[in-house]
């Protein structure tokens, strides 16, 4: 199978948002011919600068590249994007490749590769692990699904935006991969958040806390760099909470579908919920507010520590 090269191929890149744009940006820097479409026309003009061209229709997009990615927000954004007489399978040419990076449900990706095979167009499910500074500079962790000769035969891509690559299995392996890791960040940070709060209320310095949490062995980097963030209160989306939200429901889809039970994740998710509801749009390490909520916390408040310093005079 002939491997993907910047000398012959077309990119296009549908869904410019947190993670499509950096992407799609490398890409374009390495050398990659990338046509660019979003619903917000206004994202996808962005990446003119760096020599991108920029399309008004999925159809337009798919009829003139024999790659498209795309990285879409949910389900229905990926479907409506592919199916119908207006979505990529109805213009794009038997023997192009579709790389879906979008956070979907297995049956999802499934979908897509059997619409494809209809239409004479292999897909791969290729997701993604890594947050948009990750993406920028090209070190994210991508997991695949699909045909293991055509995931080899894009390396080309995936070399350019990431750090490790991964084949899988068959379709819907890389999006199943993606909800296990998924699983793992969202039940992590808030394990963290939950610690976070202990020791703020037993009277920790916040910022010091932190730091030296921060730097232990019990910290994955994926999270270290958010308590980083989290001394300056800064909780911008690099993954919004949303996101992180509709990734809990698909995994509680999937662990339903399996027989799996996730205590810890039902937990984790009750508190991400609460916090989303506040409306900002934050990152997912926001869940470190909605404890400190919970906990009457204040970044002043150093009452704690005297208190079981009392209990530990009196025992």
């Amino acid at each position: 199978m002939k491997p993907i090269t910047q000398e012959k191929d077309r990119l296009g890149f549908i869904g410019i948002g947190y993670m499509g744009r950096p992407i799609a940006r490398r890409l374009l820097e390495s050398g990659f011919s990338l046509t660019a479409y979003d619903r917000d026309h206004t994202k996808a003009e962005e990446l003119a600068r760096y020599g991108g061209a920029v399309t008004q229709s999925v159809a337009e997009l798919s009829s003139s590249c024999n790659v498209v990615l795309s990285c879409l927000p949910s389900d229905a954004a990926v479907l409506d994007t592919y199916r119908g007489p207006n979505g990529v399978f109805a213009h794009e040419h038997p023997g192009s490749v579709v790389i879906d990076m979008s956070t979907v449900y297995p049956e999802t990706s499934q979908e897509l590769s059997r619409l494809g095979a209809e239409r004479g167009v292999e897909v791969l499910d290729v997701t993604i692990s890594g947050s948009t500074p990750t993406a920028e500079n090209g070190l994210l962790t991508l997991f695949g699904g699909g045909s293991k000769e055509r995931f080899d035969s894009a390396e080309s891509i995936f070399r350019v935006i990431a750090k490790n690559y991964f084949h899988l299995g068959p379709s819907g392996s890389g999006a199943t991969m993606k909800l296990v890791v998924n699983a793992l960040l969202g039940i992590g940070m808030q394990a963290i958040a939950e610690a976070v709060a202990l020791g703020e209320k037993a009277g920790l310095d916040r910022n010091r806390l932190l730091d030296v949490l921060s730097q232990t062995a019990v910290v994955a980097p994926a999270h270290a760099g958010k308590l980083q963030r989290a001394k300056k209160s800064d909780y911008s989306p690099q993954f919004p909470i949303r996101l992180m939200n509709k990734d809990f429901g698909l995994i509680f889809n999937l662990a339903a579908a399996v027989g799996a039970r996730m205590p810890a994740a039902s937990a984790a998710f009750e508190i991400n919920a609460r916090q989303s509801d506040e409306g900002a749009e934050q990152d997912f390490s926001a869940v470190i507010l909605q404890m400190e909520k919970q906990a009457h916390l204040d970044s002043t408040d150093n009452s704690g520590l005297e208190s079981v310093r009392e209990k530990a005079g009196k025992s």
